[in-house]
């Protein structure tokens, strides 16, 4: 796809109309407190991935609501940790298999890689272990709408807060050592929204991430997943506006101006998946002043690939020593 967005020098200056509705911050705060409230600690059994460079466990730890959400621990084998990187998950994708490491181990850094609950069906891999137990009414196929007629029954309520309560969980694995969020797409989203929720995160790589701007992203494209949103709306043709309100509690461009921790993120200008607009919306709302973003001109929804993660390894390193 050719450029379709704003030209850069207006995505830089851009910013989204998307507003937090004034009881977002309580909303947010009672959503945390209840679900702490009914956790539990954190279940771990080794597992024998075949690695000899890097230690795996799998890890089951209490979620929205105490529900139980799965993830891999994997850290180096040989020392402790220089930080923890909590890694979210892209849409339809699940924490994959023990061996899928990534790079950040082999960097020194400790990996919770977080399944996403009720995903799973595709990218190719293990997919998911965790269940989503919650009922919803009309939904298109997918997970945008599921429960979309309220706040407290949206899915992204839940997801948002299992990312959140990750982080928590880091933290009991490598006490005192520091704890960054990342995660492309989906994943993306779900770690600005863990910047903005969790307490004392050091810093977050959303790349290419989704789920912000959402008046935006859902008139400028019809791509998938934003387009399960359009197609529940050309059905359920009296319910703009309370989808819109729903939409208001989970924007990335609200979270992200609550979010103060160091930030790097990515963005494609031939992205028709995740608009670039939408990712600088987020962006230049994010409330922290140590904030850069890298811009891939010709590339899509594939971003960066290698070329981020290498920059995103320099940028860890920076910060970590």
């Amino acid at each position: 796809m050719a450029h379709f967005d704003l030209p850069l020098d207006q995505l830089r200056a851009y910013r989204s109309s998307a507003t937090a509705p004034a009881d977002f911050d309580d909303f947010w705060a009672r959503t945390l407190a209840e679900s702490r409230a009914a956790g539990w600690e954190p279940r771990l059994e080794r597992v024998d991935a075949g690695l000899e460079l890097v230690d795996v466990h799998d890890v089951t730890f209490a979620g929205f609501g105490g529900d139980a959400i799965r993830a891999w621990w994997q850290a180096p084998a040989d020392r402790a940790p220089k930080a923890v990187v909590v890694e979210l998950v892209g849409y339809s994708g699940g924490r994959g298999f023990a061996h899928d490491t990534g790079p950040y181990p082999l960097a020194g850094y400790a990996r919770l890689v977080v399944d996403t609950r009720g995903q799973g069906w595709s990218h190719g891999s293990a997919g998911g272990a965790t269940a989503d137990p919650h009922g919803t009414g009309s939904q298109a196929p997918g997970v945008m709408t599921r429960g979309i007629g309220s706040r407290e029954t949206y899915y992204y309520r839940r997801a948002y807060t299992d990312s959140a309560l990750a982080v928590d969980v880091a933290r009991k694995l490598a006490p005192g050592v520091a704890v960054f969020v990342a995660g492309t797409s989906q994943g993306g989203g779900l770690a600005i929204a863990a910047a903005a929720l969790a307490d004392d995160v050091a810093g977050a790589l959303p790349d290419v991430p989704f789920l912000c701007d959402f008046p935006r992203a859902t008139t400028l494209v019809d791509t998938m997943p934003y387009g399960e949103i359009r197609m529940y709306l050309a059905a359920h043709r009296d319910e703009v506006e309370s989808v819109y309100r729903t939409l208001s509690y989970f924007d990335g461009v609200g979270l992200a101006a609550r979010a103060t921790a160091p930030a790097v993120f990515s963005t494609a200008l031939m992205d028709a998946t995740c608009p670039p607009s939408t990712v600088f919306g987020a962006f230049n709302a994010w409330a922290g002043e140590d904030k850069s973003i890298e811009v891939y001109p010709f590339n899509g929804h594939e971003g960066g690939t290698g070329y981020q993660r290498e920059a995103q390894l320099r940028w860890l390193r920076e910060r970590v020593g």
